[in-house]
């Protein structure tokens, strides 16, 4: 196992490409709070704000730098089968449960140390446009925190998943971007039709919309209850972030297991 630990963390530590990727996603990331600090730094800080600061506005636009982790997790196996590496990575670790493993681990340690950095320089940002960051380590910032670090990991898991299912990397690229993007949102916004009012009890279930819900402050907000809404009864917060980690181990597990039965 630490064999192929070592040589996952050499792969992933020798790619340009995961230099480039992680730069572009904490400088996106950190481009919130900047601007938010040039354009509002009148205005208090508050829990929402914060938030929205420290994780990028991942909670109410694009994650940046989840998207970017899972472009990672999507090359941690993508990249092997394009560029043909795979048989000779099988030749020298053949047992290929340690190799999935391995690149599980690593990647989400990877995952989980950047998520945490780019948080600390967003906050260093929010200190020096107003001069505090009122409330990060009481809830419901705490938690929304430590939702968004969740997140961001199980958004790269799925990557890593969707490159080992697909066996490259466009066909996982298109999965990661048109579920959440165009899919999810497709259906959020049809089932405020009555003529699609079925599809109600189903938005719960998205799983990247349900795990954007880990990462809120205020879940009353988003729960968007009132005359004449649909009735969506979202989970709560981690209840939330567990469907979309049951989609991700899901997405995982059929590809670890295909992986095991397929020639390379």
């Amino acid at each position: 196992m630490l064999d192929a630990l070592r040589y996952e963390w050499t792969r992933l530590t020798t790619l340009r490409s995961t230099y480039w990727l992680i730069g572009v996603g904490v400088l996106c990331s950190l481009a919130i709070p900047v601007i938010a600090g040039i354009a509002v730094n009148e205005e208090p800080l508050t829990s929402e704000t914060v938030a929205a600061g420290l994780n990028g506005g991942a909670a109410f636009g694009i994650p940046f730098l989840a998207v970017f982790m899972a472009i990672i997790g999507i090359f941690t196996t993508g990249h092997e089968y394009r560029h043909g590496t795979i048989q000779p990575t099988l030749t020298a670790l053949p047992q290929r449960s340690r190799l999935v493993a391995a690149k599980i681990l690593v990647v989400a340690a990877v995952t989980v140390a950047v998520t945490v950095a780019s948080m600390a320089l967003n906050a260093v940002a929010l200190l020096v446009f107003w001069g505090e960051v009122p409330g990060l380590f009481e809830d419901p910032l705490r938690s929304a925190l430590l939702g968004y670090v969740l997140y961001t990991l199980i958004y790269t898991l799925v990557g890593l998943g969707l490159g080992l299912l697909f066996r490259g990397v466009p066909s996982a690229l298109v999965v990661i971007f048109l579920v959440p993007l165009i899919l999810e949102t497709l259906i959020f916004g049809l089932s405020f039709l009555p003529m699609a009012d079925w599809l109600v009890p189903v938005v719960k279930f998205l799983p990247f919309m349900s795990g954007a819900r880990m990462m809120v402050v205020d879940l009353a907000v988003q729960d968007m209850s009132g005359p004449g809404m649909p009735d969506f009864d979202f989970f709560g917060r981690w209840a939330s972030g567990g469907v979309f980690a049951v989609f991700a181990a899901l997405i995982i597990t059929g590809a670890w297991i295909l992986f095991k039965k397929r020639d390379a």
